[in-house]
């Protein structure tokens, strides 16, 4: 909002341009003050560091985790991590090699630009839609930032991101298409503002949606290409606005679509809330299996929380389960336990395994397979 008046008494693009890089400058310094994520780290075998920030969580939170919990944790990760994902280099491309991640990732992949192109078009068209007074019309659209991110605070949590996502990024092309019918310029800004208000919503909801789908050992560098993706859609903006030229209608238009389009393809992603998210490639091409087209995590099925399907690696959250990922004895041991399901007689050492993995009284896992 500030930023139109900061050029104004700027003056000089040259002023202009160090005045808004401050704030950049400032944000370089939260790599002193922000922690590394724990997972990554326990992912990268730096077990003692992702501890300690685990502890230091513990300790903030005034929470109390028994040692002998910490101590069953860490020593899981750091049989995990030589056992599992020691020498192993996960890329973007590993996302491609199941049809369900890579059906995904490629719908993620075009409702983002399709999400970016209108949001990075409704901001540019502010210079167009009222060019008299372009100063305060620029504030009063970015205006719509702040009340549309406390609505995403309120409603997203509650009714899902599919929903929302489709329900926010289809009202912003339709109000976009509303504006392009008026004829009466006050009429269109308001309808404008309106879509742009909406398409501030699906934004935001986007950067949170991909993170949550993506497992975690791609997650990074997925996320990192979905948004590089947008940036390439947003190069797109200033010709969609050039089309003001012709008619401001036909820029109203082209967003319009953009934004059906886009809330359109967020109902065939699945929905995350109330779900327990991937981690490994085995767990994306898993993930959303069950759901349906009307699955809502305000009411249904979708409203109870998932439990974990897997709970043999105890003390860790990281695992794997396909062939392309997993190179343990454990697997191998646990495809023996089955092979011995059938015979109710078991020998000694066997069940010392199983009291070891599962507990005194556990029972044996049943084959998901």
């Amino acid at each position: 909002m500030l930023m139109p008046w900061i050029a104004l008494s700027a003056g000089n693009w040259r002023r202009f341009s160090s005045f808004t890089s401050l704030p950049i400058v400032l944000a370089m310094f939260s790599f002193f003050l922000l922690p590394e994520s724990a997972r990554w780290l326990v992912s990268v075998g730096q077990i003692d560091k992702a501890m300690e920030i685990l502890k230091n969580v513990i300790e903030v939170n005034k929470k109390y985790v028994s040692q002998e919990v910490l101590d069953l944790f860490e020593a899981s990760c750091t049989q995990f991590y030589k056992e599992e994902l020691n020498g192993r280099d996960f890329t973007v491309c590993s996302i491609f090699r199941g049809k369900r991640m890579a059906r995904y990732m490629i719908l993620m992949i075009v409702i983002w630009m399709a999400i970016s192109l209108v949001y990075d078009g409704h901001v540019r068209a502010a210079s167009v839609l009222d060019s008299d007074n372009i100063f305060v019309f620029f504030t009063i659209a970015c205006a719509t930032e702040l009340p549309g991110n406390i609505l995403v605070i309120l409603t997203l949590d509650r009714c899902g991101r599919r929903w929302c996502s489709f329900f926010y990024t289809s009202l912003s092309g339709v109000f976009s298409l509303v504006g392009a019918t008026l004829h009466k310029r006050e009429y269109m800004r308001i309808s404008a503002l309106t879509g742009r208000f909406f398409a501030n919503i699906c934004y935001n909801i986007g950067l949170q949606w991909a993170a949550e789908i993506l497992p975690t050992v791609v997650r990074a560098q997925g996320v990192a290409f979905i948004h590089t993706m947008g940036f390439v859609a947003m190069l797109m903006s200033p010709p969609v606005v050039y089309l003001s030229k012709k008619s401001l209608s036909s820029t109203l238009v082209v967003l319009g679509v953009l934004g059906i389009f886009g809330g359109l393809l967020s109902l065939f992603l699945p929905e995350t809330l109330n779900h327990e998210l991937p981690e490994t490639l085995s767990d994306g091409a898993e993930f959303g299996k069950n759901q349906r087209i009307w699955h809502m995590p305000c009411c249904g099925p979708g409203s109870r929380k998932s439990h974990p399907r897997h709970n043999w690696h105890q003390g860790s959250s990281l695992r794997t389960l396909s062939k392309d990922e997993f190179r343990s004895s454990k697997m191998f041991r646990k495809t023996k336990y089955r092979q011995h399901e059938a015979n109710p007689s078991r020998s000694s050492s066997e069940r010392e395994i199983r009291t070891y993995k599962y507990g005194n009284g556990a029972k044996w896992p049943e084959d998901s397979s």
